[in-house]
């Protein structure tokens, strides 16, 4: 009944099951538990440990799509308790989170920066926990869609900076660096982002995302 007024005076309805209502019905919304660690193969060389709190598949994979590309607020609050617990299995408090940073003009074409706000909700659900927007990205990258380990590597390399004045705010801050995305693929988004910390002086403790792809073997369904 609750979800059919929801409906009825928002007109929402489940981003995975197309139920009136809510935008994560109760049947689809994934309950928060253990995150995992997430090792993409291969493994990109000096690749922190990643973690994450669930497959990039089902009704993550349609909240992830509909909260970035459509903007559904509702969303942001489960997104955020899965990431939470990737950034406490990664580190413990005080952490610093660092979220990849998105392309301006992806930013500018969505309206909002839908990564940034679920890492903000992120952190107020931890302990001691900061965002520390660090990164930026340059121009230049392409479209990561459809490329192998290698070509995204070789696309994102030398892509993201840290600009002078926001490392002078965090400078000598006792904290533990996670970086932070919302799915991890091959790692080469997270080693870049990584690489630029490391060439700043900044230890990355730890890579934590919401969900995590998994390959399936050829022809077996077996997953890697």
């Amino acid at each position: 009944m609750r979800d059919a007024v929801l409906d009825l005076l928002l007109g929402g309805s489940c981003v995975a099951c197309g139920r009136p209502g809510r935008a994560w019905c109760v049947g689809c919304r994934p309950a928060p538990g253990p995150a995992w660690p997430a090792w993409p193969t291969p493994v990109p060389p000096g690749l922190a440990q990643p973690w994450t709190a669930a497959d990039y598949d089902g009704a993550v994979r349609a909240a992830l799509l509909a909260h970035k590309e459509r903007h559904v607020t509702g969303l942001a609050t489960t997104l955020a308790e899965l990431l939470a617990g990737a950034v406490a299995a990664a580190a413990p408090s005080p952490v610093l989170l660092v979220p990849v940073p998105s392309r301006p003009g992806s930013v500018r074409a969505r309206g909002h920066d839908p990564l940034l706000t679920v890492v903000r909700a992120a952190a107020a659900l931890l302990p001691d926990a900061r965002v520390a927007p660090l990164l930026r990205s340059r121009g230049g990258v392409r479209d990561q869609a459809g490329l192998t380990a290698e070509e995204r590597a070789a696309n994102l390399t030398g892509s993201m900076w840290c600009p002078t004045g926001r490392l002078r705010r965090w400078a000598g801050h006792p904290a533990r660096v996670v970086v932070c995305d919302d799915v991890l693929t091959t790692g080469a988004t997270a080693r870049e982002a990584q690489r630029a910390l490391a060439a700043s002086g900044l230890v990355v403790d730890g890579i934590a995302t919401v969900a995590a792809t998994r390959r399936r073997w050829p022809g077996t369904g077996r997953h890697e």
